[in-house]
């Protein structure tokens, strides 16, 4: 048997006729005597009712071996055995297929014979010939631009359509038609439906499938981005923190503007504030009011020469003094102020990593936000105050790359005098992709390198230039390639970079947000920062987050404790 056109089987029949006509056919002879020409079958119709052709006599013409059956026999080929149903809409049984019989098409619209020289049943598809054989038609080729028959000469089938079902377009793979979609006639094996919707095939890869696709460089989309904190729609915080296609200068990347609220106070005596801060203290009760009025109105420079003089007028320590006569948070502060700048970061540092667990965010905070010589000074006091260097601590109480971070910052090492070079920003941006996003795993050590020893300025360039290359912020590098304390301290270094008066004035929201107070981290930051930044950290502070600084600390202070944070911030109390 042969298979054409969906499946059906047709008998093979020779080219020239049937009995005798071609090899592979029985002859007639002793061993398959072939009817004569009396034989009702050659261009006869076959018996009334009977399912295929019988002959007469009480043997066949020819010798064939069929018993003379009645037309109304009900046994072998009468017809008194129901004839099962056409299978197809419209069609007859077939019947006997001997050569002149006509037979019943097998689809709508086809004709009866199977044979050649009789009509061959029509397309079995819309628009297919109608001949399976060498030579005749064949039906349309399956795919557009395929070859079009098995035998030469021939056509191929057309696509396994029936019904005049709508072909799919050609949109879904290069110079070929779309998935195949349901039969509109439905049946067996008829392909389920695609779903609605764009085509979503692509051509294969050069290479073929399977073929390894390299890592596509991400692509900056603006509304992917994180929306700003509130208030922060209208801001311009230092160095843009979105990638952009503006050329950068080395001019645009300079110093920004540093105030302090607390001001040198004028005229200044050294020994009048004694005189007053000894009688607020002296009998009695404590005149809180007159110490702010004077602790909270100096700058460092002016307490150490207070404190200095306060022991050669009284040969009394003036802080042993305040230690005995404040107590609670005003106390802290008091206290605070009385120490230098750097033996305050020292004992900040060393809190930070006394006892059990350490407060690294005190750490990142002091070691990413000093000058050179602000850490160096610490350092100093540090060994001073403690007898033992702030490294060797920092190593003892820290691990990994986050104490590897740690101890590079400790150094004081900055290049804060680099003037910016955009070639060399360019080449650090490509070498902190290359090691992070670029590759599998993270290279933390590059990061370290470069975040630790380039100036700030110098760094905004280098953020810059990382977008421009990448399409992404440098702190969603840091965030998708580091965790932990790592990934905080990298990140705290990028925001102090861009803008360390709005990396303070989220220090002291978070420290007052919520339920609580952080007491030490808001006390270190105004204590560190009044004299430095505060201005433009107030002026931030009420930019990002809508509220005042004071109307803060107001808020979420109280008594003497409030007053004196307020006098050191330039507020009135």
């Amino acid at each position: 048997m042969s298979f054409y056109g969906g499946g059906r089987g047709y008998l093979q029949q020779p080219s020239t006729g049937y009995p005798g006509a071609a090899p592979g056919y029985p002859q007639a002879g002793p061993g398959m005597p072939m009817p004569d020409q009396g034989s009702p079958y050659p261009g006869q119709a076959p018996y009334p009712g009977a399912g295929a052709p019988y002959p007469t006599g009480p043997t066949a013409p020819g010798g064939l071996p069929y018993p003379v059956q009645p037309p109304s026999a009900a046994i072998g080929f009468g017809g008194g055995i129901p004839q099962p149903a056409a299978p197809y809409p419209g069609a007859s049984q077939p019947a006997a297929p001997y050569p002149g019989a006509l037979q019943p098409a097998p689809y709508p619209g086809a004709s009866s014979s199977l044979y050649p020289g009789a009509a061959q049943p029509a397309a079995p598809y819309p628009g297919a010939s109608s001949s399976p054989y060498p030579g005749a038609g064949q039906p349309a080729a399956p795919y557009p631009g395929a070859s079009s028959s098995p035998f030469p000469g021939a056509a191929q089938p057309a696509a396994p359509y029936s019904g005049g079902a709508p072909q799919p377009s050609a949109s879904h793979y290069p110079g070929a038609q779309q998935p195949y979609m349901a039969n509109t006639a439905g049946g067996y094996g008829t392909p389920s439906a695609l779903p609605p919707g764009p085509a979503t095939y692509s051509a294969p890869p050069s290479g073929g499938y399977h073929t390894p696709v390299p890592r596509q460089q991400p692509q900056y989309n603006p509304q992917s981005q994180p929306a700003p904190t509130a208030g922060m729609q209208n801001l311009n915080i230092g160095s843009s923190n979105k990638p952009s296609s503006q050329v950068a200068t080395p001019s645009q990347y300079k110093k920004p503007l540093e105030q302090g609220t607390l001001k040198p106070h004028s005229p200044f005596n050294a020994e009048d504030d004694c005189q007053k801060l000894r009688k607020a203290m002296k009998g009695i009760g404590t005149d809180e009011k007159a110490i702010i009025d004077i602790l909270g109105h100096r700058i460092g420079k002016q307490r150490q020469e207070i404190k200095l003089m306060f022991k050669t007028m009284f040969g009394k320590n003036l802080v042993n003094d305040l230690k005995s006569e404040l107590g609670g948070k005003f106390e802290d502060v008091v206290l605070a102020l009385m120490m230098p700048a750097d033996e305050y970061d020292a004992y900040e540092l060393n809190r930070a990593m006394r006892g059990a667990g350490t407060d690294e965010d005190a750490m990142i905070e002091i070691l990413t936000s000093r000058s050179n010589a602000e850490i160096q000074a610490a350092s100093t006091a540090y060994k001073k105050l403690y007898g033992h260097t702030l490294e060797s601590d920092i190593k003892g109480d820290t691990s990994g790359h986050f104490g590897r971070l740690m101890i590079s910052l400790a150094t004081g090492g900055r290049m804060e005098n680099q003037a910016v070079d955009m070639n060399k920003a360019t080449m650090d941006a490509k070498a902190l992709y290359d090691a992070g996003e670029k590759k599998w795993g993270t290279d933390e050590s590059r990061f370290n390198a470069i975040l630790a020893s380039q100036s700030y300025e110098q760094l905004r360039a280098v953020f810059d230039e990382y977008g421009k290359i990448t399409g992404r912020t440098i702190e969603k590098a840091i965030e998708g390639e580091m965790s932990g304390y790592l990934e905080k301290g990298m990140l705290t270094i990028v925001k102090v970079v861009r803008n360390k008066d709005a990396y303070f004035a989220e220090k002291l929201y978070k420290s007052m947000k919520g339920l609580g107070t952080d007491d030490k981290t808001l006390i270190r930051v105004i204590v560190s920062r009044c004299e430095v930044d505060m201005v433009q950290i107030k002026q931030l502070f009420m930019q990002i987050y809508g509220k005042t600084l004071a109307k803060f600390i107001t808020d979420d202070t109280s008594g003497h404790y409030k007053r004196i944070l307020l006098s050191l911030t330039g507020e009135t109390y």
